[in-house]
Protein backbone atom coordinates (compact mmCIF):
# COMPACT_ATOMS: atom_id res chain seq x y z
CA UNK A 1 0.00 0.00 0.00
CA UNK A 2 1.57 3.30 -1.13
CA UNK A 3 1.47 6.38 1.32
CA UNK A 4 -0.35 9.43 0.53
CA UNK A 5 1.60 11.68 -1.35
CA UNK A 6 1.67 15.61 -0.03
CA UNK A 7 3.48 19.14 -0.60
CA UNK A 8 5.43 19.98 2.26
CA UNK A 9 5.69 23.64 3.03
CA UNK A 10 8.61 25.31 1.49
CA UNK A 11 9.82 28.75 3.16
CA UNK A 12 12.71 30.39 1.62
CA UNK A 13 14.84 33.53 2.06
CA UNK A 14 18.10 35.39 0.14
CA UNK A 15 20.99 37.08 0.13
CA UNK A 16 22.80 38.53 -3.10
CA UNK A 17 26.11 40.05 -4.39
CA UNK A 18 27.97 41.32 -6.75
CA UNK A 19 31.55 40.19 -5.52
CA UNK A 20 30.97 37.92 -3.05
CA UNK A 21 30.14 34.28 -3.49
CA UNK A 22 29.61 33.43 0.09
CA UNK A 23 27.12 36.30 0.46
CA UNK A 24 25.19 35.06 -2.87
CA UNK A 25 22.59 32.47 -2.01
CA UNK A 26 19.24 30.74 -1.04
CA UNK A 27 17.73 29.82 2.12
CA UNK A 28 15.35 27.18 1.19
CA UNK A 29 13.76 25.12 4.11
CA UNK A 30 11.39 21.85 3.22
CA UNK A 31 9.00 21.53 6.27
CA UNK A 32 9.11 17.26 5.95
CA UNK A 33 8.65 16.48 9.73
CA UNK A 34 9.56 12.99 11.10
CA UNK A 35 11.57 12.13 8.06
CA UNK A 36 14.59 9.99 9.04
CA UNK A 37 17.68 11.03 6.66
CA UNK A 38 17.75 7.01 5.62
CA UNK A 39 14.34 7.35 4.29
CA UNK A 40 14.75 10.66 2.38
CA UNK A 41 15.95 11.71 -1.41
CA UNK A 42 17.19 14.71 -2.35
CA UNK A 43 18.35 15.75 -5.12
CA UNK A 44 20.48 19.35 -5.73
CA UNK A 45 20.64 20.24 -9.80
CA UNK A 46 21.55 23.48 -11.34
CA UNK A 47 18.18 24.82 -11.87
CA UNK A 48 15.86 22.29 -9.78
CA UNK A 49 15.42 20.69 -6.30
CA UNK A 50 14.22 17.88 -5.88
CA UNK A 51 12.88 16.72 -1.98
CA UNK A 52 11.06 12.93 -1.43
CA UNK A 53 10.63 11.48 2.15
CA UNK A 54 8.72 9.16 3.64
CA UNK A 55 7.04 10.23 7.14
CA UNK A 56 7.04 8.23 10.41
CA UNK A 57 3.09 9.32 10.38
CA UNK A 58 2.47 7.81 7.69
CA UNK A 59 3.02 10.58 4.40
CA UNK A 60 5.08 10.83 1.62
CA UNK A 61 6.77 14.31 1.47
CA UNK A 62 7.09 15.46 -2.42
CA UNK A 63 8.50 18.81 -3.99
CA UNK A 64 10.06 19.70 -7.29
CA UNK A 65 11.06 23.09 -6.74
CA UNK A 66 11.95 24.71 -10.61
CA UNK A 67 14.34 27.96 -9.66
CA UNK A 68 14.24 31.22 -11.40
CA UNK A 69 18.18 30.96 -11.81
CA UNK A 70 20.68 28.77 -11.59
CA UNK A 71 22.78 26.93 -8.47
CA UNK A 72 25.83 25.68 -7.69
CA UNK A 73 25.27 21.97 -6.10
CA UNK A 74 28.37 21.27 -5.44
CA UNK A 75 29.14 24.44 -2.84
CA UNK A 76 25.51 24.23 -1.60
CA UNK A 77 24.92 23.05 2.10
CA UNK A 78 22.54 20.87 3.52
CA UNK A 79 21.27 20.33 7.10
CA UNK A 80 18.44 17.22 7.56
CA UNK A 81 17.14 17.28 11.04
CA UNK A 82 13.91 15.52 13.06
CA UNK A 83 11.87 18.78 11.83
CA UNK A 84 12.84 20.20 8.13
CA UNK A 85 15.53 19.99 5.58
CA UNK A 86 17.15 23.03 5.50
CA UNK A 87 19.15 24.08 2.21
CA UNK A 88 21.72 26.72 1.71
CA UNK A 89 21.71 27.31 -2.34
CA UNK A 90 24.61 28.77 -3.86
CA UNK A 91 23.30 31.54 -6.49
CA UNK A 92 25.60 30.65 -9.70
CA UNK A 93 25.58 33.98 -10.90
CA UNK A 94 27.05 36.82 -8.93
CA UNK A 95 24.93 39.97 -9.03
CA UNK A 96 23.92 42.81 -6.37
CA UNK A 97 20.44 42.35 -7.20
CA UNK A 98 17.74 39.59 -5.69
CA UNK A 99 16.16 37.07 -7.23
CA UNK A 100 12.83 38.38 -7.99
CA UNK A 101 11.36 35.31 -6.70
CA UNK A 102 12.31 31.50 -5.94
CA UNK A 103 10.60 29.41 -8.49
CA UNK A 104 10.85 30.23 -12.49
CA UNK A 105 6.78 30.27 -12.47
CA UNK A 106 5.19 33.52 -11.75
CA UNK A 107 2.16 31.40 -10.70
CA UNK A 108 1.12 32.10 -6.89
CA UNK A 109 2.19 28.06 -5.54
CA UNK A 110 0.05 27.24 -2.36
CA UNK A 111 2.95 25.44 -0.20
CA UNK A 112 5.79 28.25 -0.76
CA UNK A 113 5.98 30.74 1.74
CA UNK A 114 8.78 33.39 2.55
CA UNK A 115 11.04 32.70 5.59
CA UNK A 116 10.51 36.44 7.40
CA UNK A 117 13.08 35.11 10.02
CA UNK A 118 15.37 35.34 7.84
CA UNK A 119 14.73 37.85 5.05
CA UNK A 120 16.47 41.11 4.93
CA UNK A 121 15.67 43.64 2.02
CA UNK A 122 17.77 44.08 -0.62
CA UNK A 123 19.19 47.72 -0.04
CA UNK A 124 19.47 46.46 3.88
CA UNK A 125 21.54 43.05 3.49
CA UNK A 126 25.12 44.86 4.07
CA UNK A 127 23.66 45.81 7.73
CA UNK A 128 22.99 42.14 8.53
CA UNK A 129 25.65 40.75 11.21
CA UNK A 130 28.05 38.69 9.85
CA UNK A 131 27.15 35.35 11.66
CA UNK A 132 23.60 35.99 9.01
CA UNK A 133 25.87 35.12 6.38
CA UNK A 134 25.60 30.96 5.62
CA UNK A 135 29.58 30.32 5.00
CA UNK A 136 29.04 31.04 9.48
CA UNK A 137 26.07 28.53 9.91
CA UNK A 138 27.52 25.79 12.31
CA UNK A 139 26.21 22.31 11.51
CA UNK A 140 26.08 22.38 7.65
CA UNK A 141 27.95 20.34 5.22
CA UNK A 142 28.19 20.18 1.99
CA UNK A 143 25.36 17.58 0.46
CA UNK A 144 24.28 16.03 3.64
CA UNK A 145 25.30 17.74 7.41
CA UNK A 146 23.72 15.67 10.09
CA UNK A 147 25.14 18.28 12.72
CA UNK A 148 22.82 21.85 13.70
CA UNK A 149 20.57 22.12 16.45
CA UNK A 150 20.19 25.39 18.87
CA UNK A 151 23.12 26.73 17.83
CA UNK A 152 22.17 27.72 14.61
CA UNK A 153 19.33 29.93 16.48
CA UNK A 154 19.95 33.80 16.47
CA UNK A 155 17.14 34.19 19.59
CA UNK A 156 17.76 37.76 19.12
CA UNK A 157 15.53 37.41 15.55
CA UNK A 158 12.74 35.79 17.42
CA UNK A 159 11.31 39.02 18.84
CA UNK A 160 11.45 41.71 21.55
CA UNK A 161 10.74 41.23 25.47
CA UNK A 162 7.23 41.61 24.44
CA UNK A 163 7.60 37.96 22.83
CA UNK A 164 9.53 36.29 25.75
CA UNK A 165 6.69 38.00 28.03
CA UNK A 166 4.11 36.46 26.04
CA UNK A 167 5.69 33.17 26.63
CA UNK A 168 5.88 33.55 30.08
CA UNK A 169 2.33 34.42 30.60
CA UNK A 170 1.43 31.61 28.53
CA UNK A 171 3.67 29.26 30.24
CA UNK A 172 2.16 29.90 33.93
CA UNK A 173 5.06 32.22 35.17
CA UNK A 174 3.41 35.56 35.71
CA UNK A 175 2.57 37.38 32.48
CA UNK A 176 -0.80 39.90 33.40
CA UNK A 177 -0.75 39.10 36.49
CA UNK A 178 2.88 40.41 37.52
CA UNK A 179 1.42 43.30 35.12
CA UNK A 180 -1.52 43.97 37.72
CA UNK A 181 0.96 43.91 40.75
CA UNK A 182 2.89 46.60 39.31
CA UNK A 183 0.19 48.44 38.37
CA UNK A 184 -0.63 48.33 42.48
CA UNK A 185 2.63 49.28 43.72
CA UNK A 186 2.12 52.94 43.54
CA UNK A 187 -0.51 52.51 46.26
CA UNK A 188 1.98 50.75 48.39
CA UNK A 189 4.28 54.21 48.56
CA UNK A 190 2.05 56.53 49.26
CA UNK A 191 2.50 56.99 52.67
CA UNK A 192 6.22 58.05 52.17
CA UNK A 193 5.58 59.62 48.88
CA UNK A 194 5.27 63.14 51.28
CA UNK A 195 8.75 62.49 52.42
CA UNK A 196 10.32 61.43 49.54
CA UNK A 197 9.12 64.49 47.80
CA UNK A 198 10.66 66.85 50.67
CA UNK A 199 14.09 65.28 50.61
CA UNK A 200 14.24 65.94 46.96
Amino acid sequence: MSLPQVHPEVTWAQRSSASDVERNYLYVNIKAADVPKSAASLDLKSNTVTFTGDSKKGVKYHVELELFGEIDPENSKVNHSDREVELVLRKKELKEEFWPRLLKTTQKIHFLKTDFDKWVDEDEQDDAPEEDYANNFGGFEGMGGDAGGLSNIDFSKLGGAGGLGDLAGGAGFGGAEEEEDDEEMPELEEEGQSKIQEVS
